[in-house]
């Protein structure tokens, strides 16, 4: 791999590239991605999509929205400290070709920003009901109508995939999505491999998929163009993984944060693991004099993120050959010099707010709500398929928007339509769909 390609502005329809030097810098392409991702119904649905804590009223926990915007600024801060360490090892991509560090956090905030655009409602949760459905569910019946591939999309479904086809999939009059430039979409994808088949390996970028089938022909076209492929593997793109320590750094702390507020786990019991990651840069005259909770936690929760931020732009820089070559194998923070701590504070996190029963309890509706959900609109838009609908099936399709088709060109693309539809649901808009239609 190497940074000239990596770096592409192109765009989904575009048959030259777009230089860099012949950009506005007043808004550059990459600007133009994060203004793209920021204005569609996609994003704002993360307003209502649990990130930990389903359905909760309380004001100061974080939803997928508030999740997404902080990893973001995360992600740019990592993005722009790393293009310096590029640039400086590299001076032909300035001298050359136009490129400056702002666009590597341009880059990598509009990637994180839009990291989560395609999780289901009610967090993992929703993932694994959807694939239950079509492994040991109602949607078993479909399996010999489709390949092994198709059908392991759906039995596998993951968040990522569907937020490739929400980024990239033409529609009537919208062709190539939200059309944003090669290099994002790139840094997007954290598994650059389909569901089908698997790679029982250490490497970070084989633990998940991608990308659905339906969208393979893009992603061939957008590995090729950037420069990702190499026989028959496709490497991870280097800034794939300033996206993904953006997003280990923010749930590592921020849900700690939030089980602190909401008292799940004891203040000082809490503040101690912080402090146990951030003693070396602390100014312990500084916090002694924090009176209130909510300060003495903003303190340590900035000097947290800094520090982490820090080590991965300097584990990134450090590793930048070997992940250029594709044989960097782990995530940045799996070697981070805070790994015990790390591990500490989401041991924690794991008992005092992943298993909590509140959690547990709020899962189990949503696994329950997306079930309902699936076996109503996948039989309705497969017997629209097959030419067979009854009228509660033509009943149940007038609830879809409008701008949405659920009958595709094929019965894979027709379920994976409908599994789509339900993972768009923000958790209230599932929850009360369900109940329209019968759920208790």
């Amino acid at each position: 791999m190497d940074w000239e390609k990596l770096l592409k502005l192109k765009r989904f329809g575009d048959i030259n590239d777009r230089p860099r030097l012949a950009q506005d810098d007043t808004r550059l392409g990459f600007e133009v991605d994060y203004d793209r991702i920021v204005f569609s119904s996609a994003f704002r649905s993360l307003q209502d999509k649990t990130q930990v804590i389903p359905f909760s009223k309380t004001d100061f926990v974080h939803t997928r929205l508030t999740h997404s915007l902080e990893v973001s600024v995360v992600g740019r801060s990592l993005g722009r400290m790393a293009g310096k360490a590029v640039l400086e090892k590299y001076p032909y991509l300035t001298k050359d070709l136009g490129y400056k560090i702002n666009d590597f956090g341009a880059i990598v905030a509009a990637a994180a920003l839009s990291h989560d655009i395609g999780n289901p409602p009610f967090g993992h949760s929703g993932e694994k009901a959807i694939g239950h459905y079509f492994e040991a569910g109602n949607g078993h019946q479909f399996q010999s109508q489709l390949t092994d591939a198709e059908y392991q999309d759906l039995c596998a479904f993951e968040g990522n995939a569907n937020g490739f086809k929400i980024l990239t999939e033409s529609k009537a009059g919208i062709p190539g999505g939200l059309r944003l430039s090669y290099a994002t979409l790139g840094a997007f994808v954290k598994y650059p491999k389909g569901s089908l088949p698997h790679r029982p390996t250490s490497h970070v970028a084989h633990k998940k998929f991608g990308f659905f089938q339906a969208q393979k022909a893009f992603f061939d076209t957008l590995s090729e163009e950037l420069g990702l492929r190499s026989g028959t593997t496709v490497h991870r793109h280097p800034l794939a993984y300033l996206v993904e320590a953006a997003d280990d750094i923010c749930y590592t702390i921020i849900d700690f944060e939030d089980g602190i507020h909401l008292g799940w786990i004891e203040e000082e019991y809490a503040l101690e693991y912080l402090i146990n990651l951030v003693k070396e840069d602390m100014d312990t005259n500084k916090y002694s004099q924090l009176k209130h909770r909510a300060q003495r936690l903003a303190y340590l929760r900035a000097l947290a993120i800094n520090s982490l931020i820090k080590d991965a732009v300097h584990l990134f820089t450090e590793n930048e050959s070997d992940i250029l070559k594709g044989t960097f194998s782990n995530a940045l923070l799996e070697k981070s010099q805070y790994k015990a701590q790390i591990k500490d504070i989401i041991n924690l996190s794991v008992e005092k707010i992943y298993c909590s029963d509140e959690v547990v309890q709020k899962e189990i509706v949503g696994y329950k709500v997306i079930s309902v959900l699936l076996d109503a609109f996948v039989t309705a838009a497969s017997n629209a398929f097959f030419k067979k609908p009854n009228s509660y099936d033509q009943l149940l399709l007038q609830l879809i928007p409008g701008h949405l088709e659920l009958q595709g060109e094929s019965i894979y693309q027709t379920l994976l339509n409908a599994s789509c539809f339900v993972a768009s649901l923000t958790d209230g808009k599932a929850k009360l769909l369900a109940e329209k239609i019968g759920f208790k």
